[in-house]
């Protein structure tokens, strides 16, 4: 995986089941992704969290980003069985020049919780 790549982790993320007074689903989704990170210590892989990817509707979600790649956002994810799954799929991310995976090699979680696929930051014209 490239070098530069960063999972963003909505950390206010509220689960249909979080109890109101108890951590968001995003929160520990963000846990168990760092726990399952520290169990691959060859991943090169930045998680950050952020306080809100305004996609509230399809807790729990995350965003992976890295240069000359496509970004995608991923939503419906379970905060504490997703962990592994978005691992795996991030390692065939890193593993392609672009970022796209092909449709069938991507974990179905990938596959059904898409929500956005945006391109590269285009680079600047010499000037």
């Amino acid at each position: 995986m490239p070098d530069d790549t960063v999972l963003y982790v909505c950390t206010t993320c509220r689960a249909a089941d979080d109890a109101p007074d108890g951590p968001r689903g995003g929160a520990r989704l963000l846990d168990a992704l760092r726990a399952e990170l520290d169990l691959r210590p060859d991943a090169a892989l930045r998680i950050e969290p952020v306080e809100c990817l305004s996609v509230c509707k399809r807790p729990c979600t995350v965003a992976v980003a890295s240069s000359d790649r496509w970004t995608y956002v991923y939503g419906d994810l379970d905060a504490a069985s997703s962990a592994r799954t978005i691992l795996d799929g991030l390692a065939r991310y890193g593993a392609t020049p672009d970022g796209i995976v092909p449709w069938r090699e991507r974990p179905e979680a990938f596959r059904k919780g898409v929500i956005a696929r945006i391109p590269p930051f285009p680079a600047r014209a010499a000037e």
